[in-house]
């Protein structure tokens, strides 16, 4: 059970760098507003990698068995 639960953290990390990336970043860099601007940015550049790799890392560790 906890090793299909891995594969859903990992597509579920996937799932959130796209959303991040490319719902909330990409449209609010292009805004042209410098308020947007920061805004993009720092979903791109910090929440991304810290939400996205903590899931995905998350879900290779289930994969591996290392939660008994």
């Amino acid at each position: 059970m906890k090793k299909y639960l891995g594969i859903l953290w990992i597509v579920a990390g996937l799932a959130a760098a796209w959303f991040n990336i490319v719902v909330m970043g990409l449209p609010k860099i292009s805004s042209g507003k410098q308020d947007d601007l920061v805004f993009g940015l720092i979903n791109i550049i910090i929440l991304t990698p810290i939400i996205a790799g903590g899931l995905i890392t998350f879900g290779i560790y289930a994969l591996k068995g290392e939660y008994k």
